[in-house]
């Protein structure tokens, strides 16, 4: 037995060999499924002089062939197979080749639910994070970005419904009662988003106009008897659809978009490119049976996993450290539409909620990890709340810092740099940063600082100066590994409330004794945000009388907030503060 072994950030380098394109063919057999993999391979120019063997993952196959162009290779003389691993040792090093991988597997025995299984007699696919080396060999990571196509041949009358990434074009029947439908995905992905769906389904079938006038076709494919239970489920998609186009302009790339609902999903969903899989409770509703809290928990899924068509899959992570990158990009955006959707505050009390209920509890813990783990034994351990939810407080934190504009303007640059690749969190800071000629030091370490960090306040009111001030201080706490933590950025959005319960206007603060504008084309603010990097004090300005301050306005960052408000302050908080979320 292998003995897990520990991977480390630090030791991040680019693969020798890239793959260009994959063409699939899939045998669904009743015993086993032969796959049959074409990959055209691209030696990457400076690892030529090396002549570096090519390995390749593969976890529970049966190899039948393997060639390089059209040349069969022999074991130990061409290369070295174990069970984890298949190294071709001389590959051509200085000139594109083609891969030919024959393998055999058995998905009916399949119960790890990850790579090729059955659920409830259909075949069904689960390639995140790794299990792709269980469909075939292959490099698995998620820098490997390629353009697959699929051809899936089945018994017609067992897998009526054939289904793959991309566009269908082409289908026919076969002798025998069977028939193969093919699948081209035009955009290059790594394997892990591969899917592949078999079986035997009905759809619920309606159409969305992109703002281009292009006609998407739009399936949710279930069980026969669950079809009337997905009408929620298609409102959810063209609403994520047309707010994705609306907040970001990002307009779905395909003639064709899937979801299939199973019953044995070990993910809740998952965003394969076209092909979304969801476990069957996060689609399927209706009004006698579900919760209003299911129909929110199906908005928002169906539009994360929609969402990550684009940051995910047209931009995805350069390795499993970035796995923040996608997931707290795309909670951010989930959490921002249901906020849409439905009521603002209500939605950001949930989510902090939640946050401070499974997050903090982790970050005070023995598992505490920052979002950019610096290193794993296994991967799917960082599923976990830290990544998804207190990275999308980082995410949220870059609005709150730039704006909705400039937010904007950071997402545009980095689609527009990134498009097609492979990225890491620090090109998404890069992109924030240079669209908006922002000096955001110290950001960066929330993605390698463990630990929630605790903010103390304290307010002086000089009736004289008609000044008011508020001296800030942090402290992020040691973790597991991370004894000694450098102050941070962070944000902390305030406002002042006069004894009548008006916010009062703000024009102006002195941070450190230096005069900093806070109104926008000559009119007062009466939210600002402070930006919080060491002691520091704030000093407002005309301010006539002494000032209740809401603090942290709408939870502006991911911390714990000590302050000097009295009771009497938070009562009158409670009864006037504009801000909803701390009222």
């Amino acid at each position: 037995m292998e003995i897990p072994r520990e991977i480390f950030l630090k030791d991040y380098k680019k693969p020798d060999y890239y793959f260009d394109t994959v063409d699939l063919t899939f045998s669904l057999g009743e015993e086993h499924t032969i796959v049959s993999s074409i990959i055209t391979v691209d030696p990457r120019i400076e690892a030529a002089a090396d002549s570096s063997p090519l390995v390749l993952n593969g976890v529970g196959l049966k190899l039948v062939s393997i060639k390089i162009e059209g040349k069969e290779l022999k074991e130990q003389e061409h290369y070295h197979l174990d069970a984890r691993h298949l190294t071709i040792l001389s590959p051509p090093s200085t000139a594109r080749f083609t891969l030919q991988i024959v393998t055999e597997i058995c998905p009916q025995k399949n119960t790890s639910l990850q790579g090729l299984y059955k659920s409830s007699g259909n075949f069904v696919t689960q390639c995140e994070a790794q299990g792709f080396r269980k469909i075939t060999y292959y490099q698995d990571r998620p820098d490997i970005m390629a353009k697959f196509t699929c051809r899936v041949e089945g018994d017609k009358a067992l897998y009526p419904v054939l289904l793959s990434n991309g566009n269908l074009v082409e289908q026919e029947d076969l002798e025998g009662g069977k028939h193969y439908a093919v699948w081209e995905d035009p955009h290059k992905k790594p394997c892990y988003l591969f899917a592949l769906v078999a079986g035997q389904l009905q759809s619920r079938d309606d159409s969305f106009i992109t703002r281009s006038g292009r006609k998407v076709a739009l399936k949710i494919w279930t069980a026969e008897n669950d079809v009337p239970k997905t009408a929620h489920a298609m409102y959810s998609l063209k609403a994520a659809m047309k707010w994705d186009e609306d907040v970001f302009g990002l307009e779905y790339d395909l003639d064709l978009f899937n979801i299939v609902a199973v019953q044995n999903f070990n993910a809740g969903a998952m965003e394969n490119k076209s092909l979304n899989i969801f476990n069957s409770g996060l689609v399927l509703a209706s009004p006698e049976t579900a919760t209003d809290g299911d129909y929110a928990a199906i908005l928002g899924v169906i539009g994360h996993e929609y969402f990550h068509n684009w940051t995910g899959n047209r931009l995805t992570c350069r390795d499993w450290f970035q796995l923040s990158l996608k997931e707290g990009l795309t909670v951010f955006q989930d959490q921002e539409f249901s906020s849409d959707m439905g009521s603002r505050s209500v939605k950001r009390i949930e989510d902090v909620s939640f946050l401070r209920k499974n997050q903090f509890p982790e970050d005070a813990g023995p598992m505490a990890h920052p979002i950019q783990p610096h290193s794993y034994i296994k991967i799917n351990n960082f599923y976990t709340s830290t990544v998804y939810r207190k990275g999308a407080q980082v995410v949220r934190m870059y609005k709150t810092l730039l704006g909705s504009q400039g937010f904007r303007r950071g997402m545009d640059l980095y689609f527009k740099r990134h498009d097609g690749q492979a990225v890491t969190c620090e090109d998404f800071y890069a992109a924030m940063q240079d669209a908006n000629d922002a000096d955001l030091a110290n950001l960066l370490l929330w993605y390698s600082q463990a630990g929630t960090p605790t903010v103390k306040v304290t307010s002086f009111y000089n009736s004289e100066a008609k000044t008011y001030s508020l001296k800030f201080s942090q402290e992020v706490p040691p973790t597991p590994g991370q004894a000694v933590k450098e102050p941070m950025l962070i944000p902390v959005a305030v406002g002042l409330l006069d004894s009548k319960g008006k916010d009062m206007p703000l024009t102006s603060v002195y941070r450190d004794g230096l005069l900093q504008v806070v109104s926008a084309d000559g009119q007062p603010a009466y939210t600002t945000v402070l930006q919080i990097t060491k002691e520091e004090e704030f000093v407002f300005s005309e301010i006539s009388e002494c000032p209740v301050a809401s603090l942290l306005r709408g939870y502006s960052a991911p911390v714990r907030l000590e302050s000097d408000l009295t009771h009497t302050d938070l009562f009158f908080l409670l009864a006037h503060d504009s801000g909803e979320f701390n009222r």
